[in-house]
């Protein structure tokens, strides 16, 4: 005998018992507001048994869940999709809501090299992505450049022909504050004035900056932030 046939989708026993409509149903399981035998569970086509408890939460809302932007400090030779771990979220991103659809159909944005670090962002906003994807050579970003070697003479002069600026933090870190600053390309830029990048790491793109994100975390963009 099939182990199934006593079993039903949790949408149809969500719609039967709440009552309402199995769409209805199926916006509460995504929206992580049901649970089962003390699980959430956010697959509206999983199976349930008739003994199974199923439970709706008292604050469940049918409101449309929105599509998220995530910020994440990648380290350098990490897979940034990898770091995406539920446990790895900053403390304040622990305060929203986690559902396991906001790391489905993500976008990639601005991508770094491998063994560049620093801010990342993936987004599920067709907004951010058109921003940061079709318009992502407008937009200004910062690199922070750890160097070996010595400068050529008019070296920064020659750094600073580009779209934007470069200037030293101190005798072995550059800043760059230019639009659009691939890693490879920063490297080349170094290497053509005597300078060897040993490291770079991404600060800031546009207004968003990494400030407060510890190496592997992550956290959602707000509301109120814009690149």
């Amino acid at each position: 005998m099939n182990n199934e046939d006593n079993t039903i989708r949790l949408a149809k026993r969500v719609a039967d018992m709440v009552p309402c409509s199995r769409r209805e149903a199926e916006i509460y399981i995504e929206g992580a507001f049901v649970s089962v035998d003390g699980k959430i569970v956010e697959e509206p086509g999983a199976r349930v048994a008739p003994q199974q408890q199923v439970v709706l939460a008292p604050d469940a809302t049918l409101l449309e869940i929105a599509p998220v932007t995530i910020l994440l400090n990648k380290p350098a030779g990490a897979d940034p999709l990898a770091c995406l771990l539920p446990e790895a979220r900053s403390a304040d991103a622990q305060r929203t809501r986690f559902l396991s659809r906001h790391l489905r159909n993500l976008t990639a944005c601005l991508p770094l090299e491998h063994s560049a670090s620093g801010l990342f962002v993936f987004t599920q906003d067709f907004r951010v992505a058109r921003k940061l994807v079709d318009e992502g050579a407008l937009v200004e970003q910062e690199l922070i450049v750890d160097v070996q070697g010595t400068i050529a003479d008019n070296g920064l002069a020659q750094l600073n022909q580009g779209n934007g600026k470069v200037s030293w933090q101190n005798e072995h870190r550059l800043r760059f504050a230019v639009r659009p600053p691939k890693p490879a390309l920063v490297a080349k830029l170094c290497a053509e004035v005597g300078l060897q990048a040993t490291a770079i790491k991404r600060q800031r793109i546009g207004r968003i900056s990494m400030a407060g994100l510890q190496p592997g975390e992550w956290r959602y963009l707000q509301g109120y932030e814009r690149f």
